[in-house]
């Protein structure tokens, strides 16, 4: 018999990144989603077109033995849930309070009975401290009783992003509404210490239990170049990400901010240097991909969060400070 995959937020993420670990792992699929029009169409079909792009083509592959709930409906939602091997968020800071009642009453469904096994769910959310945030606004709809219960059979995985998944052109949502386009990259770094259950054995998880490493090798690596490419771009001209990576002098100031941070997070948590700089360099070869079109506006959108005292850019300035690196790269990305 199949695992039995559950997933909130059938959008770019889910489709695009949970949906495909989950099916190249032997589960089937579940996602839970508020859009009609979405919910009916996963159900209708059973499967989705994944197009994975690069430089070299488009290979397109079929996401199977998928359905959908409606999120509208907590029941159901919660039914589905409570059945569920294996759990994912991806909905976003504002949602999680909607989906907190779901879960909530998930627990109390599969936990009726003595015996059920722990509930493992992974929160794929741009969320700093996810699980305690996730696990309190969960508690917040349980009876005291079952308070024990959550603490000890409910994990709340958090989880690191990385794939980059660019939004979806009106063009490309009319000619199919479940269509998703990916980059190649499919990695999944996931706190080991937040498991109640045993790791589920999901291709190209990364469970980690020095998770925090991670998260700020997210932050002040990927995201900060990230950032750091739209914005240079952007003073040069660019609409285009790769395009912007692709001029000499842009490059070489972004890949010098990149090494700060590698070399300040080599110091804070003893990663491998050798390793983090295959990371960089493996992020700037990322950012090349003419396929993926990620526009510089959506890349930079939001300075004022992106510039705030912990995010990418000052965030990563006040790392390289505390170890004693002069982060002198990485303020002309952030004067940028």
């Amino acid at each position: 018999m199949k695992g039995q995959a559950v997933h909130f937020g059938a959008g770019s993420i889910g489709r695009g990144f949970l949906g495909q670990i989950y099916s190249e792992s032997g589960y089937h699929t579940t996602f839970i989603d508020v859009v009609p029009s979405v919910v009916d169409a996963l159900n209708e079909r059973g499967n989705y077109p994944l197009h994975i792009v690069s430089d070299t083509g488009v290979k397109t592959t079929h996401i199977t033995d998928v359905s959908a709930v409606s999120g509208m409906s907590l029941e159901d939602a919660a039914t589905a849930l409570a059945r569920a091997d294996i759990a994912s968020t991806a909905v976003g800071l504002h949602a999680l309070p909607h989906i907190a009642p779901v879960i909530a009453r998930a627990v109390e469904l599969r936990f009726e009975k003595e015996g059920a096994v722990p509930l493992d769910i992974l929160i794929c959310e741009n969320l700093k401290d996810g699980e305690a945030h996730v696990r309190g606004l969960v508690a917040g709809h349980l009876a005291p009783s079952l308070l024990e219960t959550l603490e000890t059979h409910v994990g709340f995985v958090e989880a690191s992003i990385g794939r980059m998944v660019p939004v979806i052109t009106p063009e490309q949502r009319a000619e199919d509404t479940l269509a998703v386009w990916v980059e190649p990259y499919c990695e999944l770094p996931v706190d080991a210490r937040g498991f109640r259950g045993p790791i589920p054995p999901l291709k190209n998880l990364k469970p980690s239990s020095d998770f925090g490493a991670y998260v700020e090798r997210k932050l002040f690596v990927h995201n900060l170049t990230h950032a750091a490419t739209a914005y240079l771009g952007h003073l040069r001209g660019y609409a285009y990400v790769y395009e912007a990576i692709r001029d000499d002098t842009v490059r070489a100031r972004v890949e010098a901010a990149g090494r700060e941070t590698c070399r300040a997070l080599v110091k804070k948590h003893g990663m491998d240097a050798a390793s983090l700089d295959a990371h960089l360099q493996d992020l700037l070869f990322r950012y090349h991909n003419r396929a993926l079109a990620d526009p510089i506006a959506r890349v930079g959108r939001d300075p004022v969060r992106k510039l705030g005292p912990d995010d990418r850019l000052i965030g990563a300035m006040r790392l390289c400070r505390s170890q004693n690196i002069v982060p002198l790269a990485v303020a002309i990305a952030a004067a940028a």
